[in-house]
This record gives structure tokens, C-alpha cells and sequence, in this order.
């Protein structure tokens, strides 16, 4: 009976790799014939999602950040970068690539409604809100019609202007990535069979794309592409393809290369921690290895190394962090799969939410004194006409504000600003 029961647990273990296998394996993409042209000097731009000065400068003042302290030491150090709003990293990350913001490049949040389609826009964020949305709907969102036809074509990404320098460029697990080579995605068989995505994909892309199990070049990266791995979408698939370029001898003369553990652990453990930091350290540090010195890494590279944005700490109690706007708007119906002709589409986007008003008979003034109710709202934002409006729950007045004006900002940006001028409002990252 024993036997057979152990019989039994290896068969089925045994099923489980093999769908994990299934679910997370795909083919390695043919480097050698790929022609690369590349400068003098090459730059490699490194994106950490969720990097934040704070915590780095205590981790480097405990000897346990050795790359970043030589990075400093050996260039130059800009502490009072700012990201561009919304701070959700799909956002950030298309305004990097593109030098615009949302207004143009016309990607607003992670998730947002697409008025013209009728339905909520999702690249993926919680495991509920990815149910909510359709796995399916989400896959083909984020992999396929984020660079393909939501990145507005009235911008163009650093990966086309490059390409139309003549030069070459290169994307490492980038979310955001579209040139103007043709690149096929090789979907692991389970998610293809499953109907998540088809077989194979074709996208634009820089001339060497690398995403995870979608596309690889390092053989010896199959490892840390599993399931549990995030599908090669970790800090070390990207450093393994990486170094891989550079022993090819096959390093462009740009590379976009994307390292996103210490988001996890920040979301997780709150701003203040340093296990992601120190973590990712090692991961530049990899990379400097693989050249003869370090010295010798930052003579024939260019390295820019940044984070996209900062996070904020949320309280632990749900009851006091949540702000449940079904509940607060429950006298309107909101948008659903299966209910799609709602008053109200609300896309949540970690600390902020944008609310749509479908219906003409609802009356926004409505909307935003049900929002004043509750006083943990931040502030409330809308546009009138070229106007944008800004109101708290903790005043009555409002901020008018609209560019080309008689006041200047820091950013040499001129603005008009509402005759109430300004008023208390609590800004906040994702």
C-alpha cells in the first residue's frame, strides 16, 4: 500500500514539473547572426523599480553597496530627480523611452478604461484585479497591445530614433520596448494552449530584445525563467542576458536593461527597506565583473543607473488604508465584464484611482462630493476645458492651474494658477 502511494506522489509530482516546465520554457533566440552596430563608448541606461535616495544612502553608509558607492564615487550623483506623474512604472517607464508624458504618449496609469473599446485596460497588478480583468485580457494587454497600439505612434521611442541614427539598441525585460526591428515572442506551450496568448507573436522591437521567457539569448538563463520566478522578469535573468551581450561581444550602442526585485520587497516591507537594495547591488555588481576591473567597466561603458519612483508607506490595517470606492459610490453602477453599461468605470491604480463618468446624467459635481466624504482622499483632480481643477476633502477651495502663465516652477515651466492659489494637498507616490 506504501509503494503505491509513493507511486503515486511521484507520478504526481512528476505532472507538476512537467506543467511548470510547460508553462515557463520556450525556445532560445540565435544571437550569432545579429549584425550589431554600436559607438565608441556604449551607454547601458539600468532602470531599479522602486529605488529610492533614502534608504540607498543608509545602505552605502553600512559598507553593503560597494557598486553604487563606486558608481558615485567615480561619476555624478542627482539626488533630486523626480518622476513624472502618475508614478505607476508603466507610465514612467513610457515617458522614459519616449521623453513625453502621459498626455502624449497616451499610456495613464496601469490600469485605465478605454473609452473607445468600451473596457478596463489592465498590465497586470494584483491577483484579484488581474481575475477581475481576464487573465487572458491582461496577458494580451501588457505583452501585446501596450507597445503595438496604446504606446501612441505620434511619439517615438529612444529604440526608434536610434534605429533611425543608424545605430543599434537593446531592451532587457523593458515592459516598454517598441522599434523598428520585426521580433518574434516564443510563448511557453501551456499559456499558448491555454489560449492566454497565440503561439507566436510578432512585435516591434530595438534590434535585440530579450523579455523573460517571452525571448532569450543566454542559454544558461532557462533557470531563472520558472513560474515562480515571475517567467524571467527578476534581476538576474536580466544580468545573465546582459553579461551574455557583453561576452558575445554584441553590446549596442544603447541598452535599456530593467532590474525589479526591489519593487517586490519595498511593496512588501515597506519604503524603508535595504534587503532589496543590498540585493541589487550584487546584481550591479555581476555586471561589473564581467569586465577585467571595474575601472576598466566604466572606461568602455556609459552607465546611468536610476529609479523610477518612490513608494509611500501604507498602513498595515486594511481598515484604515482601504478606501473601498464601490462602497462610497454605491449608489451608481459601476463597470464590470459582464456589466459594461455602468454609470462608472473605476480603474485603481495603487494609491490613486481614475473614475470615469459614463453616463451624461450623472453629474460630476455628484461624484466629487461623495469622494469629499471620506477624508483619507488625498485630493480630487479633474480638466475643464484647458483648465485643470484641484480640490481636498479638507477645504472648500479649489486649485486652478494651466500651463503658459506669468508664474515659473523649478523646472523653468511657466503656469496660471487660480485666483485661490495654493492650497494644502497631499501629493503621494504609487
Amino acid at each position: 500500500m506504501k509503494r503505491k502511494i509513493l507511486l503515486v506522489l511521484i507520478v504526481i509530482i512528476v505532472l507538476c514539473v512537467g506543467i511548470v516546465l510547460a508553462f515557463s520554457m520556450s525556445p532560445t533566440k540565435e544571437i550569432d547572426d545579429v549584425t550589431i552596430t554600436t559607438t565608441q563608448k556604449p551607454v547601458i541606461l539600468i532602470t531599479i523599480d522602486s529605488l529610492m535616495f533614502e534608504p540607498l544612502q543608509q545602505i552605502m553608509k553600512e559598507g553593503k553597496a560597494p557598486a553604487f558607492s563606486f558608481l558615485i564615487e567615480r561619476g555624478q550623483l542627482y539626488p533630486e530627480v523626480v518622476s513624472s506623474y502618475p508614478t505607476m512604472s508603466v507610465t514612467i517607464d513610457s515617458t522614459l523611452i519616449t521623453g513625453t508624458y502621459a498626455d502624449q504618449h497616451k499610456i495613464p496609469g496601469l490600469i485605465w478604461f478605454k473609452e473607445d473599446e468600451n473596457r478596463i485596460v489592465s498590465y497586470g497588478s494584483g491577483l484579484r484585479e488581474i481575475w477581475n480583468n481576464g487573465v487572458k485580457n491582461v496577458a494580451r494587454d501588457s505583452i501585446i497591445h501596450l507597445n503595438e497600439s496604446h504606446l501612441s505612434k505620434d511619439v517615438q521611442t529612444i529604440h526608434e530614433e536610434i534605429a533611425n541614427l543608424g545605430l543599434s539598441s537593446a531592451s532587457i525585460n523593458g515592459l516598454l520596448y517598441r522599434g523598428n526591428e520585426k521580433q518574434k515572442l516564443n510563448v511557453p506551450k501551456l499559456i499558448s494552449i491555454a489560449n492566454l496568448l497565440p503561439k507566436e507573436i510578432e512585435v516591434d522591437g530595438p534590434k535585440l530584445l530579450s523579455l523573460g521567457s517571452l525571448s532569450q539569448y543566454n542559454p544558461e538563463n532557462d533557470r531563472h525563467k520558472f513560474a515562480w520566478k515571475r517567467m524571467g522578469v527578476n534581476n538576474q535573468f536580466t544580468v545573465n542576458e546582459l553579461t551574455f551581450l557583453l561576452k558575445e561581444n554584441k553590446l549596442p550602442a544603447f541598452t535599456l536593461a530593467y532590474l525589479p526585485d526591489v519593487d517586490k520587497l519595498v511593496h512588501k516591507n515597506g519604503p524603508d527597506d535595504l534587503k532589496g537594495i543590498e540585493k541589487v547591488d550584487q546584481a550591479l555588481q555581476d555586471l561589473l565583473n564581467s569586465f577585467s576591473s571595474w575601472e576598466e567597466a566604466i572606461q568602455k561603458v556609459t552607465w546611468i543607473v536610476h529609479g523610477d519612483s518612490g513608494q509611500s508607506l501604507v498602513n498595515k490595517d486594511k481598515n484604515v488604508a482601504l478606501i473601498k470606492l464601490n462602497e462610497l459610490l454605491n449608489e451608481y453602477s459601476v463597470w464590470e465584464r459582464n456589466k459594461e453599461n455602468a454609470q462608472l468605470a473605476i480603474a485603481i491604480n495603487e494609491r490613486s484611482a481614475y473614475i470615469y463618468v459614463n453616463d451624461t446624467k450623472v453629474e460630476r459635481s455628484e461624484i466629487i462630493q461623495k469622494l469629499k466624504e471620506d477624508e483619507r482622499v488625498g485630493f480630487i483632480a479633474w480638466k475643464e476645458g484647458d483648465k485643470n481643477v484641484v480640490i481636498s476633502p479638507e477645504s472648500n477651495k479649489e486649485l486652478t492651474f494651466s500651463p503658459n502663465g506669468p508664474y515659473e516652477d523649478g523646472y523653468n515651466q511657466s503656469w496660471h494658477v487660480g485666483r485661490w492659489g495654493f492650497i494644502n494637498l497631499r501629493f503621494g507616490d504609487k
